[in-house]
């Protein structure tokens, strides 16, 4: 029995071994059938892929600079209005509450006048009293000077009697010692008489000079007080905005008091501080100074400068004019300059009727001179360091060049470009030089839009 059952054991093994053989030969057989059936991959040529950029076109330009500026605009006339006088307030105008337009020579506020009213008359009386007081003593003058002649005359007459009696109670023994005493006498009286009135005549001229000094200070307080009564009444200087009020009717108030401030919107004025190095080399300074007699800036040309203001919608643009140097500020080394427009154009720049008015925080562009052969960039095309990166035979290269003038977006290079040259203004971060470049899109760098336009 056991021979028979490892006769079989041998045979199960031996079949197992066939089986396995079999399909190990059928698997090698598919699998090489398949390999049959695949197709080889393509073969894939390795190359340099190039960068897609956008470039420009550099060609020369003459680019008129605009300096760009931020200011205040406030009334170039703003006046603080006080009384002149003391006194109670007897009237106010009826509009007079601030923002609102009073028109030029309506009465602001009066102050009651009474006092004044009588002082300038009582003036006025004390200047004719003095007036008719000069022309009665000329008047008495022209008399005394004829009685002097009178008198003079008696004298001489006197005198002569006095010698006559004397001479003949001396010599011929004829008359009294009681006569010739009573001649003197009346020469004496006479003499007297013409020193009095000499002396008088000669105080004349002393007394009239007193009276018509005394006139002339009369008329100059009668002149007080008239201009004291005119002062009662406070008229509006100009066409005047109200800024400030500080009175009620019945107030007393006292000279020096600030009663009102008004502002004169007809005129204008943005104070723009610009750096000292624009204003040194772009702005318009005119050959006429002061002849060395002093020292600061020439006058501006008074160029045309477009106002914006910043919380407005874009479009509406003002215009004004370049005026004055204000002053320099040695801290922030700025130049401030004033720029000046009137009503007409506060109101025309608007589409939607909106005026530019006291208080408004606005942009200012002011022309300057001219950049000459210079290229315009986009401000992003140009590094920190000054270089760009140009395409030469759609290769990377990266140059230096020299920059004149940032403008808004806009940088303007006046050395390192060629004209002609391709300037690329895709934005590249860490590019290898020499790069391949393919260019989709290139336009002349004068088509690029202009700040401001």
């Amino acid at each position: 029995m056991e021979p028979n059952m490892n006769a079989k054991k041998d045979d199960r093994v031996i079949k197992r071994i066939v089986i396995c053989v079999v399909v190990l030969v059928i698997g090698v057989i598919g699998m090489l059938g398949l390999a049959k059936l695949k197709k080889p991959p393509a073969e894939v040529k390795l190359g340099e892929r190039p960068i897609r950029v956008e470039a420009i076109r550099a060609v020369f330009e003459e680019v008129p600079v605009l300096i760009t500026g931020y200011g205040e605009i406030r009334a170039l006339d703003t006046v603080s209005i006080a009384p002149e006088i003391s006194g109670k307030i007897v009237r106010v105008h009826p509009r007079l509450e601030v923002g609102e337009m009073i028109p030029k020579g309506e009465i602001l506020f009066e102050v009651d006048a009474r006092d004044y009213d009588a002082a300038e008359k009582q003036a006025g009386a004390t200047a004719d009293q003095w007036k008719n007081t000069v022309i009665r003593l000329k008047r008495e003058y022209a008399i005394e000077k004829e009685r002097l002649k009178t008198l003079e005359r008696n004298r001489k007459l006197s005198q002569a009697e006095h010698e006559r009696t004397l001479r003949l109670f001396k010599k011929d023994n004829v008359g009294t010692r009681s006569g010739v005493d009573a001649a003197e006498q009346l020469f004496n009286n006479a003499a007297d008489r013409a020193d009095q009135m000499r002396q008088a005549v000669l105080l004349f001229p002393i007394r009239i000079k007193e009276a018509e000094n005394s006139l002339t200070s009369a008329i100059a307080s009668r002149e007080i007080t008239a201009a004291n009564l005119e002062r009662c009444i406070v008229r509006s200087p100009f066409m005047a905005r109200v800024k400030k009020v500080s009175l009620e009717k019945d107030q007393y108030v006292s000279p020096g008091f600030e009663a009102v401030i008004v502002a004169n919107d007809s005129v204008l004025e943005i104070s723009v501080p610009l750096d000292s190095r624009d204003a040194r080399t772009w702005l318009h300074f005119s050959d006429k100074g002061f002849g060395g007699k002093a020292a600061w800036f020439n006058e501006l040309v008074p160029v045309k400068c477009r106002i914006r203001w910043t919380e407005d919608l874009p479009g509406n643009v003002w215009t004004g004019r370049l005026s004055r140097v204000l002053k320099f500020d040695r801290e922030t080394r700025t130049l401030t300059v004033a720029i000046r427009f009137d009503a007409h154009d506060a109101l025309s720049g608007n589409k939607n009727g909106l005026p530019l008015v006291e208080g408004m925080f606005c942009a200012v562009e002011i022309p300057g001179k001219t950049l000459h052969k210079v290229i315009r960039l986009p401000r992003w095309a140009v590094s920190f360091e000054n270089t760009v990166y140009t395409s030469v035979n759609n290769r990377l290269k990266t140059i230096h060049v020299t920059v004149a003038r940032i403008e808004g977006e806009d940088t303007f290079v006046s050395d390192g470009i060629s004209p002609g040259a391709i300037v690329v203004t895709t934005r590249l971060i860490d590019p290898l030089e020499n790069s391949l470049l393919k260019v989709t899109n290139i336009r002349d760098s004068s088509s690029i839009n202009k700040v401001g336009g």
